[in-house]
């Protein structure tokens, strides 16, 4: 929940139409039992009536119960986990290097939204806060360590790197959430997750709050959580019924054009929806894919920039900051965006590339259609992305709406060049590149077929001239003399380069060792025999 007068209006009515549609009593935050300083600075931010959400998850939290929390996109998961842990932190004092609470968030967007949420809500307490990610100096997040924190907001590979260093305890902490937990479980940090528990007390509070929840990764959350409090407000990997969803099939006239072509398509659709398209995000599931589709839309006159995670944070920062207050209108992304990008309203989202994870599909989307507001989620498929939309279609429970593609403008066709996009074989799983091997395969194999050489014709009008050719004969070479034994002399002993330049100026041989010998090794040092 970001502050801001447009998404307080929306929410208001989001919450009076559901009160009013369900018929049932609307509670308001002074219903939550919060420290009052927190609902004098949520009431300035504008909210009145908590989400589905945030109005079960918090008399739990604030009961000190374990929580696992499962809610679409845009429905206010970090102020769930925020209001309460400021509340329950309100008495006491972080003392050095031993933070009291540790929020863990799985990309440095996201753990930067939710530093934004506690300074907007723990503005009227004396609690104090250090945000550790990657690309800002260990030197200034030491400072902070060394003070005292009572909440640490952290991404698990900057928390491990301050521990091993010696720089942090986690001994002390009280509560410990973890947001986007089917993503931090999913991707590869399950080792750094399963490490800092251990390094947490056994007494501490676990809140875990996600939007998807697989139920292979619900059963790993079972084993961090103690009789959790499971709050589920909508059905799990479910949108949000304010987005509308199309889905635009293609089929590339050429392989090696199937990238240029889509990029035509992308411009027309973003054509095609004219001032509606006020600003939006566009996804696409690999880094590189993400600067060429960037550079593409600059070309054509489109305030577009990328992010990934291979751009430095004070880029990534900019980028952000600039597509939230208008000065960029197209953020293309990978799916680092798709977790803790908060803008409430961003008009549309476009799939260049469907997710090849059902759940990053929900994520995605999410990006629109915040705080009850409408919006609208573009996916562009190939015949390739069959399994892909099958997948998505079973996670969400319902088919994805068809819609005709438009028709892209002939005068728009940069992309009838070569791709420079690298085109994968399906049966060349590995890079011939790596450890400087050839791409050749046909060197270690049979020789390449190769096309025979058609030998060119010449016109009866030229003249063909016959020039005699020079054969050039060679001096035969001299049979090397040969030695006593009748061996030929050793080429070891013949004069090199240089020395050969000096016989030729002064015709003097040069004498070694095979040609002449020392009277000192002629000489006999045998004593004479004595008479």
């Amino acid at each position: 929940m970001t502050p801001g007068r447009p998404e307080q209006l929306a929410s208001l009515y989001f919450h009076a139409v559901r009160y009013r549609i369900h018929g049932t009593h609307m509670t308001k935050f002074s219903d939550l039992a919060l420290d009052p300083r927190v609902l004098q600075a949520v009431e300035e931010a504008g909210y009145l009536t908590p989400t589905p959400i945030q109005e079960q998850a918090i008399p739990h939290a604030l009961q000190g119960r374990d929580v696992l929390g499962i809610a679409q996109t845009g429905t206010g998961k970090t102020a769930s986990f925020t209001l309460p842990m400021i509340t329950r932190l309100g008495q006491g004092r972080a003392k050095a290097r031993m933070p009291r609470s540790l929020v863990l968030a799985p990309t440095r967007e996201l753990a930067a939204q939710v530093a934004e949420n506690f300074e907007t809500y723990a503005k009227y307490t004396k609690l104090t806060k250090a945000l550790l990610i990657g690309g800002v100096s260990f030197g200034e997040q030491d400072k902070l360590i060394d003070r005292g924190v009572d909440v640490l907001i952290a991404t698990p590979g900057r928390l491990l790197d301050h521990f091993e260093r010696g720089k942090l305890m986690l001994t002390g902490v009280q509560i410990m959430v973890v947001d986007e937990a089917d993503r931090m479980l999913d991707m590869g940090f399950i080792p750094d997750i399963e490490r800092i528990f251990q390094l947490t007390p056994f007494t501490r509070q676990t809140l875990f709050f996600s939007a998807t929840m697989a139920p292979e990764i619900e059963r790993i959350t079972n084993t961090f959580l103690t009789n959790p409090a499971k709050i589920e407000v909508a059905r799990q990997a479910t949108a949000s019924t304010t987005i509308e969803q199309r889905m635009f099939y293609f089929s590339p006239s050429r392989k090696d054009r199937s990238f240029a072509e889509k990029r035509a398509m992308l411009r027309a659709l973003i054509r095609a929806e004219g001032d509606a398209c006020t600003n939006a995000i566009i996804f696409c599931n690999r880094k590189i894919d993400v600067d060429v589709v960037a550079k593409s839309l600059k070309q054509h006159g489109f305030n577009a920039s990328p992010i990934h995670g291979d751009l430095d944070q004070s880029v990534r920062t900019r980028t952000l900051d600039g597509f939230r207050d208008g000065t960029v209108q197209f953020l293309i992304a990978s799916d680092v965006a798709a977790r803790g990008l908060d803008v409430p309203a961003v008009s549309h989202i476009f799939n260049f590339d469907v997710p090849s994870h059902p759940e990053d599909y929900v994520h995605r989307i999410g990006r629109t259609g915040r705080a009850g507001r409408s919006g609208r989620a573009f996916t562009i498929a190939t015949p390739h992305d069959d399994k892909y939309i099958g997948a998505i279609e079973s996670l969400v429970k319902m088919p994805i709406p068809r819609a005709d593609a438009p028709s892209v403008d002939a005068s728009d066709e940069e992309d009838h060049r070569p791709s420079s996009r690298p085109e994968r074989k399906a049966d060349d799983s590995r890079s011939e590149d790596r450890g400087g091997r050839s791409r050749d395969r046909g060197r270690r194999g049979a020789p390449r077929d190769r096309a025979p050489v058609e030998p060119v014709a010449v016109p009866d009008s030229v003249e063909v001239i016959e020039a005699p050719v020079e054969v050039a004969v060679l001096p035969q070479r001299e049979e090397r003399p040969r030695d006593e034994r009748g061996r030929g002399s050793d080429r070891r002993h013949e004069p090199r380069g240089g020395d050969r330049r000096e016989m030729r100026r002064d015709d003097k041989p040069v004498v070694g060792m095979g040609d002449h010998m020392p009277d000192f090794l002629l000489r006999s040092f045998a004593s004479p025999a004595s008479d």
